[in-house]
């Protein structure tokens, strides 16, 4: 009875339309090879930002009587002022579909399968390792939406565009409430680095997505709003479009996934993600 029940819900999934069974998978790759994970509904708060300052402490004498030298409270206070002023609340963000978004950056090899060109400046002998394997650069939005538009020709079977800014955001964070700890950025993000490495070389970030921090800078869907942190409701029209993520050339201020940054920068550690539509 038990064997004639799996056979009969197996037989049950098998006649179950593609669509269904994909929207169960949580990864998933394509026909020309590109991996993607699922990202499931949710809520962050984007744009807080709360800087803090330390209070003043009257310095003590050493054992040979020297008093180190320390600004007056004075300053301390007028630093808390700032501080105070340049707070952010934020704002909550709610991700109402779920999506697939590209588990690595597109490679150069996956362009080349696409577009049949390469337009990266790292590649052949000019790095070290398989250049395919790293990310393309040296492409602008209207590249990044060509490309998109091309696999969407290829691939019948799924949709693909680039990532909303908060999609991208969303993604990147993985559930954490606060900006990336400095430890987890250099564990995870090619940073102040001479080239691009291959897509995965470092570690992933907590939902098994790689190089949100580092490598290229990364092309979303939005206009740019000309501030440092995104609106709630971002522009529908602009001169620039929103670049997120910071790149092999970045360091520490800009190993973060709070603040954005404009197109079309340095062009040569410029790249993109694309995200694959979740089906019914």
């Amino acid at each position: 009875m038990r064997l004639k029940l799996r056979i009969t819900l197996l037989l049950a999934l098998c006649a179950l339309p593609e669509t269904q069974l994909l929207a169960q998978e949580q990864t998933v790759k394509n026909s020309i090879g590109m991996e993607f994970v699922l990202i499931k509904p949710g809520s962050m708060v984007v744009g807080r930002y709360q800087p803090t300052v330390s209070a003043y402490v009257a310095p003590k004498p050493n054992q040979e009587g020297h008093t180190r030298k320390m600004l007056p409270p004075s300053a301390y206070k007028e630093a808390q002022r700032m501080a105070a002023a340049d707070a952010r609340p934020g704002f909550k963000v709610k991700i109402d579909r779920p999506y697939y978004i590209g588990k690595f950056e597109v490679t150069q090899a996956q362009w080349e399968k696409v577009m049949g060109s390469n337009p990266s400046f790292y590649q052949g002998d000019k790095v070290a390792g398989d250049a395919k394997k790293h990310p393309v650069e040296n492409v602008t939005w209207e590249d990044a939406q060509a490309f998109v538009k091309k696999l969407n020709q290829m691939d019948k079977k799924n949709v693909y565009r680039l990532p909303t800014e908060f999609e991208w955001e969303y993604a990147a964070r993985a559930g954490a409430d606060d900006d990336i700890p400095w430890p987890e950025a250099r564990a995870m993000g090619v940073i102040s680095d001479t080239t691009t490495r291959p897509v995965g070389f470092k570690e992933p970030n907590a939902w098994g997505i790689y190089d949100m921090i580092g490598n290229v800078w990364e092309w979303v869907e939005d206009y740019y709003n000309e501030k440092i942190f995104a609106d709630p409701v971002p522009p529908r029209k602009g001169k620039l479009h929103v670049l997120k993520g910071a790149s092999f050339t970045g360091d520490a201020k800009n190993a973060t996934y709070m603040t954005h940054a404009a197109g079309p920068g340095n062009g040569f550690d410029v790249g993109f993600r694309v995200v694959m539509e979740a089906r019914p």
